[in-house]
């Protein structure tokens, strides 16, 4: 069995009856990629964590720049195996762009449900249901998924979620965007538990959606003809695009956070040169181009692009080789660690980890998220619970702070609902949503270390 590009490139939006666009102008798949852009969400993103938390420097990355250049890596990927894509399968009612356009919408989303403080925000959250007096015992009640939801929590889950329901939360679908890009979008196709079974490969590492996403993203599966992996349990193999969405991701953070940690000084001009210039097959021509720029930081700026552009060369071609075993789930690894390069890109981890993701103030910050993302969900889930069980018997306390949480994450009419998982799953909406700095400064009033207008 084998899945089917025509049906893997299914213009149908999730949640909606319409029929796809006609229109050649502007595409079903560039319409994704507008309506991230213009959603609150994507817009929050500029005020989350990508490297360096908090940081002052307007240069350095944030989610939101990086979501951006994934993108632009994205499309190229994605244009470039579309042409070839098209060519060995005919496919007539498709170009090579709707490939890229299909990449860059899930680039642009692939971080949009990242909560505050980055990865170590992810953590706080799982620490948060592991570990808090109050809601270790909340989340010990729950079962199957619905626990491990918690006790795993992943920000592409989270980002699925926001996608297709929280965004646009009026409409059935989300933002409604197309299939295609849903399942691209999506790296980790398999809910949280998976009743003891194990499986292999890097699309089984994590979870992509929420128990109670499950039906949501089924349909999508369904709809662009993914292969389910068991017939029991809810888990497939990847949509094809999502492994050049990963490629993009990988590329763009590899590169770039060296390119980030040489304009903050925790690397050297020579380190950079002996990190990037490995990665070029015409390290000799470009070191003679190098000589001519000025400045340093222009010569890292001109070596990331050479760097990128042979990462993207070296994926496309990898992809290209092992594309019928991806068609049939026989292929789930990381592009990335299949390429030539593969000891050189590894490189640029390993320095990263030990010389720029290490550094003191980076995991100062990060420490802080911990208390910070811990706290706010101690408190409102207690005061959640407090409301739901005692209705207008509430105390004060309850009934003042609930006033801080927006209606979309309690319930109708303010009223939180029975469901103990429903209360908690609305309660990681609300502070996964927040900006690193919303966050710090909704902790600090709630803990009295700052009073508003002070």
């Amino acid at each position: 069995m084998s899945m089917q590009w025509p049906k893997l490139l299914s213009r149908k939006r999730l949640g909606s009856n319409e029929d796809p666009s006609g229109s050649t102008v502007r595409t079903d798949f560039q319409r994704d990629f507008d309506r991230i852009v213009f959603c609150s969400a994507f817009r929050r993103m500029q005020d989350k964590t990508q490297v360096f938390p908090l940081s002052g420097i307007d240069y350095i990355r944030t989610r939101l720049t990086h979501s951006l250049e994934a993108s632009s890596i994205g499309r190229s990927l994605g244009t470039l195996v579309g042409e070839q894509i098209i060519s060995r399968h005919r496919l007539e009612d498709f170009e090579a762009s709707d490939f890229g356009d299909i990449c860059a919408a899930a680039c642009l989303a692939h971080d949009i449900g990242n909560p505050p403080f980055g990865h170590s925000g992810e953590d706080a959250f799982r620490h948060w249901a592991m570990t808090a007096e109050y809601g270790q015992r909340r989340v010990d009640v729950l079962h199957g998924s619905e626990k491990e939801d918690f006790l795993s929590f992943e920000g592409n889950a989270q980002g699925f979620r926001i996608l297709t329901r929280l965004q646009n939360a009026a409409n059935q679908g989300g933002l409604q965007l197309t299939c295609a890009t849903l399942a691209a979008f999506t790296k980790y196709p398999r809910e949280s538990w998976l009743g003891g079974s194990r499986f292999d490969g890097v699309s089984a590492k994590k979870q992509g959606f929420f128990a109670a996403d499950r039906d949501l993203f089924e349909e999508v599966a369904e709809t662009t003809g993914m292969l389910r992996r068991e017939p029991m349990r809810a888990i497939w193999h990847r949509h094809p695009l999502s492994f050049l969405v990963e490629a993009a991701d990988d590329i763009s953070y590899r590169v770039i956070d060296i390119e980030d940690g040489f304009r903050l000084g925790y690397l050297s001009l020579d380190e950079v040169l002996a990190l990037f210039l490995p990665m070029l097959s015409s390290a000799g021509r470009q070191q003679e181009r190098i000589s001519r720029i000025r400045d340093d930081k222009g010569k890292v700026e001109f070596l990331r692009a050479k760097v990128i552009n042979e990462a993207i060369s070296q994926a496309m071609s990898c992809f290209l080789d092992n594309e019928q075993a991806i068609l049939e789930g026989r292929f789930d690894q990381p592009l990335l660690s299949q390429i030539p390069k593969k000891a050189e890109m590894d490189r640029l981890i390993e320095v990263a980890v030990a010389r720029i993701y290490n550094a003191p103030e980076v995991v100062e910050i990060q420490t802080a998220g911990f208390q910070v993302i811990g706290e706010l969900l101690e408190r409102f889930i207690q005061v959640l619970d407090d409301i739901a069980d005692q209705g207008e018997k509430a105390n004060a306390r309850s009934r003042m702070m609930s006033r801080l949480i927006p209606e979309q994450f309690i319930g109708a009419d303010r009223v939180p609902s029975n469901d103990l998982y429903t209360r908690l799953l609305l309660l990681t909406d609300f502070v996964s949503g927040m900006t690193d700095s919303y966050a710090v400064s909704l902790y600090k009033k709630l803990t009295g270390i700052s009073l508003p207008g002070r």
